[in-house]
């Protein structure tokens, strides 16, 4: 194998690839989560079929959507190495162990919101990006545009649903707080003098990011959105 293959089949090199893809989805977010949040304008959906259209059609969106699906599946694939990379080198636990002297359990427990967060994906994509991308919406806006909107106002009227996403945008908040400083310090764009900020910004970014998530659900059951 060669030098670069060797490098990203080391641990330090699945870290790398942990933490370049975490970025990556951490920008995601943002883009995402901006676009949801045209729903909160209450125009009928409106202009949140607008940014769903642009986003089905733009051909960089497009692109992109599948560089993100690499990137969650690589994420996936090494965050599952690096456990049993971990496991495999402490094949023997501790005596005595306590976790709660020497990180958050959110930390200790990323696989488990990992694993939760990939089963919110696969219905998330069920509910929204497969009607979107290869089943075609059947009903239009005032605009013309496919109402996508209207797709969200009937899924989002199953109070199971809205609960299971609400719950899951808790799992991704706490899953986002590690993982954002994380990412960070595994790059080594950390410093003991901005490591606070980091940290802060993170737990900001996270908070506000899952909020904004957990909120639609909760606005289009509860009506406070037409």
């Amino acid at each position: 194998m060669s030098g670069f293959g060797n490098a990203f089949s080391s641990s330090i090199g699945k870290k790398y690839i942990m933490g370049i893809t975490g970025i990556f989805l951490i920008l995601f977010l943002i883009v995402h989560c901006g676009i949801n949040s045209l729903i909160f304008l209450d125009d009928h959906g409106l202009k949140f079929n607008i940014g769903a259209h642009f986003m089905a059609t733009n051909w960089i969106i497009r692109a992109g959507e599948y560089v993100l699906f690499l990137g969650l599946i690589i994420h996936i694939v090494q965050a599952l190495r690096l456990t049993l990379l971990n496991q495999k080198a402490r094949p023997v636990k501790y005596a005595v162990h306590d976790g709660q002297s020497n990180s958050k359990w959110y930390s200790r427990s990323m696989g488990l919101l990992g694993t939760l967060l990939l089963i919110f994906l696969v219905i998330h994509l069920k509910d929204f990006w497969v009607v979107s991308r290869f089943s075609g919406i059947p009903t239009v806006d005032a605009n013309g545009f496919e109402d996508l909107y209207a797709v969200m106002r009937e899924k989002f009227q199953d109070p199971v649903r809205v609960v299971a996403y609400v719950l899951l945008m808790i799992s991704l908040c706490y899953h986002l707080i590690h993982g954002f400083a994380s990412a960070f310090q595994t790059m080594g764009w950390n410093h003991s003098k901005y490591n606070g900020i980091i940290k802060s910004v993170g737990v900001w970014y996270a908070i506000i990011i899952s909020v904004i998530f957990a909120l639609m659900p909760i606005a289009v059951y509860t009506g406070l959105i037409n």
